[in-house]
């Protein structure tokens, strides 16, 4: 979907479009930490939810 919005711009105003073809890999950089970030409390949460459910899987047994 990026590729073709890209391309839109292209054909619009190909100095834009340029100019944002150098500067994405900028913003993804700035961008990684604040990934980082996420996919650390995604994984802080996740271990949460098994922590709290743990004790209702080891009363429930083998199924």
């Amino acid at each position: 979907m990026k590729i073709i919005l890209w391309f839109i711009l292209l054909i619009l105003c190909w100095p834009l479009a340029l100019f944002l073809l150098f500067l994405y890999p900028l913003i993804w950089l700035l961008m990684l930490p604040f990934r980082l970030i996420g996919i650390t409390v995604n994984a802080l949460f996740d271990f949460i939810k098994a922590l709290f459910g743990l004790p209702s899987r080891v009363l429930r047994g083998r199924s």
